[in-house]
């Protein structure tokens, strides 16, 4: 099982992070994606500070220990009531505070939260003045390169420079505008140009800071050629999702360990949790959705992902289920 004693604390884990993706990387995904990296920083979903402060927070903020190292992605632009999140988020234990200053959606623009606040520097500087002083861990920034017409070279550090003085000494920085009219989120995943170099030069000129880039970044290949350009650390999104193995299982040689188990280990591994999951009360389904990937590009993965996906939503699905359909890949390549 995961050593615990070695996931509690950051301990450098941004030099490979798991981006924060709505209705993706809830606490069952984090455990998933845990069995295969004991050093990645995960991230929750992002939460909004009003849900926090309103809403049920127990179920919003609940995670295992076994997550660890982990960070809470808050969405918000009132000081007062980000302040008032992180005092109840306080006690979960995470051990980051990120602030999203990056999603595009038109529900989070309509709660002047988000990419948006790229416009507001001084608001975002007062919004993680608060922040700061309700919390003792590393508070952080995931933001754009920009958004709509603003001009990328002088937006992006004049930006960082004015959070920074707020007391912010970590971006994540998707290297990507992100135009509010006219693109959907999912359109602005993919069509505005990336620009890693941008990033990196932000990295020149704020030494101090620790500058992570988030983007287009799809194998571990990629993330070690940034990391080796210059960059402090690299956040994958939905890689990490759609093909986990590939990219988690080998990733804490990003540190000098060695890699965790093979795909067949984690669904094993995944077992117990599942069984656990379902004596609570739970569905198959709430934890297989984000396994579908386990297997990609192998044989048999298509069979599947077929039978979990038509087999995990029936009622009264169970292990069995879950079994038979890691069955259909084979231990073993067929000899040649």
């Amino acid at each position: 099982m995961t050593d615990l004693s070695i996931n509690k604390g950051t301990c450098g884990a941004h030099r490979l992070s798991v981006a924060p993706m709505m209705d993706w990387t809830d606490r069952h995904c984090r455990h998933f994606h845990r069995l295969m990296t004991r050093r990645a920083m995960l991230y929750t979903e992002m939460v909004t500070a009003p849900a926090i402060v309103h809403g049920p927070a127990d179920r919003l903020l609940r995670f295992g220990d076994a997550e660890h190292p982990i960070a809470l992605q808050l969405g918000g632009s009132d000081p007062v009531e980000l302040a008032a999140a992180v005092r109840i988020a306080r006690p979960f234990g995470y051990d980051e505070i990120n602030l999203n200053i990056g999603c595009p959606s038109d529900r989070v623009q309509s709660g002047c939260f988000g990419a948006v606040l790229m416009e507001r520097p001084a608001l975002v500087a007062q919004c993680v003045s608060a922040i700061l002083a309700e919390t003792d861990v590393p508070v952080t920034v995931k933001c754009r390169i920009g958004v709509d017409d603003q001009d990328p070279e002088i937006v992006l550090p004049a930006f960082i420079e004015t959070v920074a003085g707020a007391g912010v000494a970590h971006f994540i920085i998707h290297a990507r505008k992100a135009w509010l009219q006219g693109l959907s989120p999912k359109e602005n995943r993919e069509i505005p140009p990336l620009d890693y170099p941008l990033v990196l030069r932000m990295k020149q000129q704020f030494r101090e800071l620790t500058i992570c880039v988030n983007g287009g970044i799809a194998t571990l290949a990629q993330a070690r050629v940034l990391l080796d350009q210059g960059v402090d650390g690299v956040m994958i999104g939905r890689a990490a999702y759609h093909d986990p193995a590939s990219v988690l299982i080998g990733a804490d040689a990003f540190w000098g360990d060695d890699a965790g188990p093979d795909a067949f280990g984690v669904a094993a591994l995944m077992r117990p949790y599942i069984v656990s999951h379902l004596e609570q009360g739970g569905r198959l389904h709430q934890i297989t959705r984000h396994m579908l990937g386990l297997f990609h590009g192998r044989p048999g993965a298509r069979a599947y992902r077929r039978m979990l996906s038509e087999g995990a939503t029936r009622d009264g699905a169970g292990l069995s289920v879950f079994d038979a359909a890691v069955g259909q890949v084979p231990t073993l390549a067929c000899p040649a």
